[in-house]
């Protein structure tokens, strides 16, 4: 898979800014005391994110795959397969480029088109983004919060206006005024054309309303689980978070992510709980270990599935191999 030049200059940009959040954090909390809490955490409250994160993976991959229905029935496992994979890759590359990377993947492995399935990444995006934004600015309300955070929302709301906007713009592209004259100089590029036919494709799974409405209940799953988890970590290291409290370090976290950063938003995940439980009260020590907490929780949840994933797949692709080999030898025979 070929990395653009955009693709690397948002990946130094995230690194850059992942350092720069690093270096706030040295600055503003007391890393050993915030370790001396780590130290503490419940073990049964750990075990509770291990389920909450589960659950929270396991509703992101049912919701891509309903995506996907329509362009190719696959079955969930294979699907939960790519979207681990996709976090993996998050994991170790910066500015959210495990997207692409997914998208590759599956492509490649299922024979899909890569254009296509990254059209149905970018509705699960959008989708994503409705919903984060919804409970940030509900969590607003209800707390009563002002100051940084509640322009964040605005400024998220603003986001997913112009994101709908769009993917509306998108999937109704071809009915447009112009449309046939941009139509007739893209079609001197064949190969253009064909790509843009492709990610429509992939984008028109939002013009679908039973498929959106599933994919909408299964991002309300997986942000309640992931909600669970905020809540958790906030009880094994002894900080009391209401509801409302864990939805708006959660949605706050998620809203964050979508500036480019270093690899596993390293830095920017925990800087931004320490920043939102201050407006809480909560002692920037306290809260770093609990953002910690779900961070690693996250990661070694992700990375483990992601590992396992890949050499599943590894090994289909190596048996399919050796079948076609027995094929193709002199009175070869399908395996039983």
């Amino acid at each position: 898979m070929r990395i653009s030049r955009n693709a690397l200059l948002r990946a130094t940009i995230g690194i850059a800014i992942s350092v720069v959040a690093l270096w706030i954090l040295v600055q503003s909390v007391d890393i050993p005391a915030a370790l001396q809490v780590l130290g503490t955490a419940s073990p049964a409250w750990i075990a509770v994110m291990l389920v909450t994160t589960t659950v929270d993976i396991g509703a992101r991959g049912a919701r891509w795959r309903t995506l996907l229905a329509p362009i190719a029935p696959l079955r969930y496992r294979r699907v939960l397969g790519y979207t681990y994979i996709g976090y993996l890759a998050n994991n170790v590359l910066p500015a959210r480029l495990g997207e692409l990377y997914r998208s590759h993947a599956l492509g490649e492995g299922e024979g899909v088109s890569r254009t296509t399935v990254l059209g149905t990444v970018v509705v699960e995006r959008v989708v994503d983004t409705v919903m984060v934004v919804a409970i940030a600015a509900l969590a607003v309300l209800v707390l009563s919060v002002r100051g940084v955070m509640s322009s964040a929302v605005l400024l998220g709301l603003a986001f997913v206006s112009l994101a709908v906007i769009a993917l509306g713009l998108g999937i109704a592209a071809h009915r447009l005024p112009g449309a046939d004259r941009v139509a007739a100089i893209i079609a001197r590029r064949p190969r253009l054309l064909e790509l843009a036919r492709r990610l429509r494709d992939g984008l028109a799974v939002a013009g679908r309303p039973r498929t959106l409405a599933a994919a909408i209940v299964f991002s309300a799953i997986a942000w309640a689980a992931s909600t669970g988890t905020f809540l958790a970590a906030g009880q094994a290291v002894g900080v009391e978070l209401s509801v409302a409290q864990a939805a708006l370090l959660c949605s706050g976290v998620a809203l964050v992510s979508i500036v480019p950063s270093g690899p596993g938003y390293v830095g920017t995940f925990e800087l931004t709980v320490v920043g939102i439980a201050d407006g809480f009260g909560i002692p920037r020590d306290s809260a770093f270990a609990l953002g910690l907490l779900v961070h690693v929780m996250i990661l070694a949840t992700t990375t483990i599935g992601g590992i396992a994933a890949m050499l599943a797949f590894r090994r289909r692709e190596a048996a399919a191999g050796q079948a076609a080999e027995r094929l193709a030898e002199p009175g070869g025979e399908p395996a039983p």
